[in-house]
C-alpha cells in the first residue's frame, strides 16, 4: 500500500538528565533571557519547587492548583501573572500544574518551561483543558505547548508507586489511542510502539524495586514519546470518554485513564487490524488485549471505577455524554448501548476480553 499521509512535528527543546534539573532550568532561563518567573507547583511540591528554582529569579510562587483546571482557578492564575509582569511560566508537578500553565499561557502568550514530575505527558502536547459547571472543555493551540521540558527522574520519587502506576498507564493509554485517533499515521504509530515498551518496561520497574534510577527514567522516556504521538494523532475514543467523566464526574484523571484503557482497547482492536499488530509487536504477545492484561497483572494496576467514586447509576448519563464526543475515525462504530456496556464493566472491574 502506497503511504499517503500529513504529519506535524511540534517544535520543542527537551533536557534530559538526572539530578540536572535545577542546573538545566537556571540555562534554559538564561538562554530565554526572561527575569520575571512565576513558579507553579502543587502545595505538595513546594518545597520541591523552591529547591530547583533556587537559582533563577522568581517573582511569585503560585500553588492553586485542581485537576481538570477549574476555569475559576486558571483565571485568578492569569490575573496573578498580569499584576506581576510576568515573562515566564515556569510549572514543576504533574499534569494538572501543566494544565494550569497551559491556561495561562492559552490567553496571555506567555512562554512556559516544564518539569515533570509524573508520566503524564502534558508537557510535550499542545492541548489544553479548562472545566466549568461539569464540563471539561479541551482544546488545540501553539501557544500553550511549553517552549522546553526538562526531565529529571530525581523528580519523581516523590511519586507514591501506586501513583507512578497509574499516570504510566495514562502514558501508554496516549499510545493505544494513537494508533487509531483522528490524525493517525505511520510515525506517530511507530513513536507510539517504542513508548508502550518503554513504558511496560519502566514501570515493572519501578514496581519492583521503586528506588531504581533507570525504571524512572525510562517511565520518563515513554511518557515522552506517547505524548509526542497523542500530540499529532489527536484524541480518539478513549481519551473522550476520560474528557468526560474527569469534567462531570470529577474523576481522578491517572485512575481513569488506566481503569478504561483495557476495555477501550478490547472493544477496537478487533476492527483495528493493522493498528492492534503493532501494539502486539510492542507487548511481544500473542494478542494486544493479552498484553496488555498481563503488563496489568505485573503492576496490580487500578480496574475498577467503583473504587474511585464512580457510582453505577452515573453510566446512562455518562454514556450519553459520551456519544456526542465519539470521534468519527473511530475504527469501530459506537452505539450507545454499547458504551454503557463498557462503562458497566469498568465501573465493576470485569477482565475485559475482545
Amino acid at each position: 500500500m502506497n503511504l499517503v499521509f500529513e504529519h506535524v512535528t511540534l517544535g520543542q527543546r527537551i533536557i534530559f538528565g538526572t539530578g540536572a534539573a535545577a542546573e538545566n532550568l537556571a540555562t534554559e532561563v538564561g538562554r530565554l533571557e526572561k527575569n520575571r518567573v512565576m513558579v507553579i507547583a502543587a502545595p505538595s511540591q513546594a518545597a520541591l519547587a523552591r529547591e530547583v528554582t533556587r537559582g533563577i529569579p522568581v517573582a511569585v510562587h503560585h500553588s492553586d492548583v485542581a485537576q481538570h483546571v477549574p476555569f475559576a482557578n486558571a483565571r485568578e492564575a492569569r490575573a496573578i501573572a498580569g499584576r506581576n509582569d510576568i515573562d515566564l511560566l515556569v510549572c514543576i508537578g504533574g499534569g494538572s500544574t501543566t494544565g494550569l500553565a497551559k491556561a495561562i499561557a492559552l490567553t496571555t502568550g506567555l512562554p512556559i518551561v516544564a518539569l515533570p514530575t509524573t508520566y503524564s505527558g502534558s508537557e510535550a502536547t499542545n492541548v489544553w483543558g479548562l472545566t466549568e459547571s461539569g464540563r471539561k472543555t479541551t482544546g488545540i493551540d501553539n501557544k500553550v505547548l511549553p517552549v522546553s521540558v526538562i526531565y529529571d527522574a530525581a523528580l519523581t520519587f516523590s511519586l507514591p508507586v501506586k501513583l507512578s502506576i497509574a499516570s504510566g498507564l495514562n502514558g501508554i493509554a496516549h499510545c493505544v489511542d494513537s494508533m487509531w485517533a483522528p490524525r493517525t499515521d505511520p510515525i506517530n504509530q511507530t513513536l507510539a510502539v517504542e513508548g508502550i515498551r518503554a513504558l511496560s518496561a519502566g514501570l515493572t520497574t519501578i514496581k519492583n524495586d521503586p528506588s531504581d534510577v533507570l525504571g524512572r527514567e525510562q517511565a520518563l522516556y515513554g511518557a515522552y514519546l506517547s505524548a509526542v504521538a497523542f500530540a499529532s494523532a489527536g484524541s480518539g475514543l478513549h481519551h473522550k470518554i476520560c474528557h468526560v467523566l474527569g469534567g462531570a464526574y470529577n474523576m481522578p484523571h491517572a485512575e481513569t485513564h488506566a481503569v478504561l484503557l483495557p476495555h477501550v482497547l478490547a472493544f477496537n482492536a478487533p476492527a483495528a487490524p493493522e493498528a492492534t499488530a503493532r501494539i502486539v509487536r510492542a507487548f511481544e504477545t500473542s494478542t494486544a488485549t493479552a498484553g496488555l492484561a498481563s503488563l496489568y497483572a505485573r503492576l496490580d494496576a487500578p480496574r475498577a471505577l467503583k473504587e474511585y467514586g464512580f457510582r453505577e447509576e452515573s453510566v446512562p448519563g455518562a454514556a450519553e455524554l459520551i456519544m456526542g464526543a465519539v470521534p468519527k475515525s473511530n475504527p469501530r462504530t459506537v452505539t450507545e448501548t454499547e458504551l454503557r456496556n463498557l462503562l458497566f464493566a469498568a465501573y465493576s472491574g470485569t477482565v475485559p476480553t475482545a
